[in-house]
């Protein structure tokens, strides 16, 4: 069984004159009272007595006492925790007699239980491995996590390459109708050598038509002396022009253009290819893309199916890149009353022999939320000691001036099947004694 506080009586310590409150067992005892009466300062005192020196509050003595201050506090298992004295010694006697030190209550006592502030003001990822210590997968937990970072990095840079690609390729000019390969010259070039060629022999030809229409020359000038020359000069010349007056030459233009044409035909083959390859580059970048997404989506699962098989101490919690959450919602977007759940739950889970929580200021709370949280604390089986700026009904115990002047037995927020009728006694001044109540 988890260990409580049964009673507890103070003496002169911070606001407080005299205080005696014995709280409910489990559920929610509200500690009650005006602005600077002394509601505080009960919480403070039960840390001190229980937690050691560490939680001894600077100024302890109440001022203007006249003896110091007194702690008696009577837990659940039996032991007496008492600390009083000039330098407040710390007392601490079992049920069979004998004296025990600090050493024992810390055995059982919640450091966080005592001061919950500290863990609601810790960051987010501290209360998450707060959280993971418990349930005790913090190590795997973060291992997953590691993993998914370095897979979500690796995604998010070959995204980044395949955007670049599939930009520089749609920037890439496509042209229509061109061969997929480059085009070669030289079967161009020796075309254009034969029609050379051929119009180096006509030429050839033509000469010699010149020459002989030269030679016809001479030969008509000395007709006289060789007529036989002039004949047969002239049928040399009338052959020759003859075969030199059906000759035409062939146009190269043609192949000229076309060979001009080649780098422009092969840039766009060039073009073309540099296009389809930046597109097949996109695409498998893509292809990567998506396996990883694939690999991201299962570690997410994974993470999410260890947290769900995890022992945790209260439903709706979970983490989620390492930063608490409950009902999908981060500690900064909870409600004041489901943070003092989470914190609760999760102290309570952190040391379940430490059985009651001290809470402060819960004047955040209306009337239906105190109550719904009362009854979550009764059904977890757990003590809450909480202050309040009230006077109402739903206070166990009235602090004014740093007496409890309205002392009555501590009511469960949680309706009874039968409700029994109850009648707050008097309030009665007493004068207090010292170290008695």
């Amino acid at each position: 069984m988890s260990v409580k506080i049964n009673s507890l009586e103070i003496e002169n310590v911070k606001r407080i004159k005299a205080v005696k409150l014995e709280p409910s067992a489990s559920g929610l005892t509200i500690i009650g009272g005006n602005n600077n009466q002394g509601k505080t300062s009960v919480l403070d005192a039960i840390a001190w007595a229980l937690g050691g020196d560490k939680y001894k509050p600077t100024a302890a003595a109440r001022d203007g006492a006249y003896t110091d201050p007194i702690l008696h506090v009577e837990l659940s298992n039996g032991l007496i925790v008492e600390r009083k004295g000039k330098n407040s010694s710390l007392k601490v006697i079992d049920p069979n007699g004998n004296k025990a030190g600090q050493q024992l209550l810390n055995s059982f006592l919640s450091a966080l239980a005592l001061d919950l502030p500290k863990f609601m003001n810790a960051s987010d990822k501290e209360k998450a491995a707060i959280l993971l210590q418990i349930i005790g997968v913090g190590e795997q937990l973060a291992q997953i996590e590691s993993e998914e970072s370095r897979l979500y990095n690796q995604r998010t840079a070959i995204g980044r390459i395949a955007d670049q690609k599939q930009k520089y390729a749609s920037e890439l000019q496509c042209w229509e109708n061109v061969p997929n390969t480059p085009v070669s010259a030289s079967e161009l070039i020796a075309r254009q050598q034969e029609i050379l060629a051929r119009n180096g022999e006509n030429q050839r030809k033509r000469e010699n038509a010149a020459r002989y229409a030269q030679e016809l020359t001479a030969a008509q000038a000395a007709y006289d002396a060789a007529k036989q020359r002039l004949e047969l000069a002239e049928q040399n010349a009338v052959t020759a022009q003859m075969s030199a007056r059906d000759l035409q030459d062939e146009s190269t233009a043609e192949l000229e253009k076309s060979i001009a044409e080649i780098d422009a035909i092969n840039m766009k083959i060039r073009d073309n290819l540099n296009k389809e390859h930046a597109e097949e580059e996109a695409k498998t970048y893509r292809q990567d893309y998506e396996a990883l997404t694939e690999q991201i989506h299962a570690l997410r699962q994974e993470k999410q199916d260890l947290l769900h098989a995890a022992d945790l101490p209260l439903e709706g919690l979970a983490v989620e890149n390492g930063t608490l959450q409950y009902h999908g919602k981060q500690w900064d977007s909870m409600s004041g009353s489901e943070q003092l759940r989470v914190a609760a739950a999760i102290v309570r889970k952190l040391n379940p022999d430490c059985g009651f929580v001290l809470l402060d200021k819960l004047e955040q709370m209306d009337s239906v939320t105190l109550q719904e949280f009362g009854q979550w604390l009764e059904q977890e089986g757990l003590q809450a000691i909480a202050t309040r700026v009230s006077t109402g009904d739903e206070c166990s115990v009235i602090i004014e001036d740093g007496y409890s002047v309205d002392t009555r037995p501590a009511q469960s927020l949680t309706p009874p099947i039968v409700p029994p009728p109850i009648v707050p006694p008097p309030i009665i001044q007493k004068a207090w004694a010292k170290g008695a109540f």
